[in-house]
């Protein structure tokens, strides 16, 4: 402990350590030792414990209600099926044209996985509901497949003649494999005017067709094959029967 002097020095002085020694003596009592010391009360407004009580029920209101209006926000969500709007233009289709169930299928002839669901899902799902699926064919050629846009532009050509779904078949059976020889022999096997066939496929008559087709696909979101667009919803993937006949089914259970 340091006594300050005027001067501010904290070197301590005589005078200033005999002050201090007997203001000790003065204030030191023995009997300090054995008293225990008190904690210091600090006193609280009665209004404090009243709105305690208030302040916890209204916050478990307020938990309940924003915790119930995120519940109710997420069922709904859940609920909500996004559908697009995609034009079946003037491409093939089988089926009635006022069928309940329109499917788009947007497909690569060179691709594997649409040759798979072709060959275990596509005769089946028209089998099961027959009236009632108007199917619809439509080009997306992948860039990695070099004979997809010359194996659409034959189906066309054909189509031309009236033996699109025949080709489509031939294209997917792929009995000859997928080039220009090919092509030619889908077409003499269908009974075919093969001269104009070949003219048709020499003057990519339906380039323009086949690109159009890929950019509608493009525009809501679809970049593989095969992929589907169920009225309006979008299914991707070579995905078996079962999936389809669900939201078919679902479809069909939501007309009137």
């Amino acid at each position: 402990m340091y006594c300050a002097e005027a001067s501010f020095s904290l070197i301590p002085t005589t005078a200033c350590i005999k002050k201090f020694t007997e203001l000790e003596k003065k204030q030191y009592n023995p009997a300090m030792l054995s008293r225990p010391l008190r904690p210091r009360r600090t006193s609280v407004s009665p209004l404090v414990y009243m709105f305690i009580p208030l302040a916890f029920f209204l916050g478990l209101g307020g938990g309940f209600l924003l915790w119930g209006s995120n519940q109710g926000s997420t069922a709904a969500n859940t609920n909500t099926i996004r559908r697009v709007d995609v034009s079946t233009d003037d491409d093939p289709s089988i089926g009635p044209d006022n069928a309940p169930v329109t499917i788009i299928e947007f497909s690569d002839y060179q691709c594997p996985y649409c040759q798979v669901w072709y060959k275990q899902v596509y005769q089946e799902l028209l089998a099961t509901y027959p009236n009632k699926i108007r199917f619809v064919y439509r080009d997306m050629p992948l860039p990695m497949h070099a004979e997809a846009v010359p194996a659409a532009e034959a189906a066309d050509c054909a189509g031309e003649q009236g033996a699109y779904w025949k080709y489509h078949d031939a294209l997917f059976s792929q009995q000859y494999g997928l080039n220009q020889a090919a092509y030619q022999k889908y077409a003499a096997d269908l009974g075919l005017d093969t001269k104009a066939f070949n003219t048709c496929i020499a003057s990519n008559k339906f380039l323009s067709e086949v690109q159009a087709d890929a950019s509608d696909a493009a525009k809501v979101g679809i970049n593989g094959t095969p992929s589907f667009v169920v009225n309006g919803r979008i299914m991707v993937g070579a995905l078996p029967i079962a999936d389809f006949k669900a939201v078919i089914d679902e479809e069909l259970a939501a007309k009137p």
